[in-house]
């Protein structure tokens, strides 16, 4: 089954679910999880919705397209969420092209918005938090400009860390505007071979092979 055809209207995902805590109001664009509300940007609208598994649990993937229709497609700009059937945000992702090729902040800077964003949005996270490194970190970009396709890098600084209390990772990359752009927790990695375990619901490239 293709990608596109396997996403549901929000309100049928929602009777599936029967989760009080998970709410999408689309017209106020924000989306109310178990901890926080995670404000959608006004430019976009939900496009498409899907029910995943996260390493063996419910989730939703919900996946935000601007309304303008620029840069739609898989590899493009979109702001996407994982909530878990719970409330629990397990990420998001906001790639934008304003956000390309723009100065980043500093890694005390980027610090010290990761950890707001976590006090508010995965408060549990910051109990037993080590920072593993803040660097620059890159995202793979397609847009349309100019008639033509381009391959463009957004970059953010990536505050990576591990949950001493499970031993899972998490990280927010804070972007050139000074905010979270992507945010994920409870990342199983595999030690050996070495490659991650959990799903990657929020890269298109990972997206696209699973269409395939």
């Amino acid at each position: 089954m293709s990608l596109a055809k396997s996403f549901f209207p929000l309100a049928l995902v929602s009777l599936l679910l029967s989760s009080p805590t998970l709410a999408t109001t689309i017209q106020e664009h924000t989306m109310t999880t178990s901890h926080s509300t995670l404000t959608i940007p006004t430019t976009h609208t939900q496009s498409m919705q899907q029910t995943v598994q996260v390493d063996g649990e419910t989730a939703v993937l919900t996946r935000y397209s601007r309304a303008d229709g620029r840069n739609s497609e898989l590899g493009g700009e979109h702001f996407s969420t994982v909530v878990a059937t719970d409330g629990t945000l397990k990420g998001f992702s906001n790639m934008s092209l304003e956000l390309v090729n723009q100065p980043l902040p500093s890694r005390e800077k980027s610090e010290q918005i990761a950890r707001a964003f976590l006090q508010e949005h995965a408060p549990d996270l910051l109990e037993r938090m080590e920072i593993s490194w803040i660097d620059p970190h890159d995202e793979p970009l397609t847009v349309e400009q100019n008639g033509t396709t381009q391959n463009l890098t957004l970059t953010g600084m990536k505050v990576k860390a591990r949950n001493l209390a499970d031993g899972r990772w998490f990280w927010v990359i804070v972007g050139a505007d000074e905010k979270p752009m992507v945010f994920e927790r409870d990342i199983v990695w595999i030690s050996f071979p070495g490659k991650r375990q959990t799903e990657k619901w929020l890269h298109d490239a990972w997206l696209a092979q699973q269409k395939s």
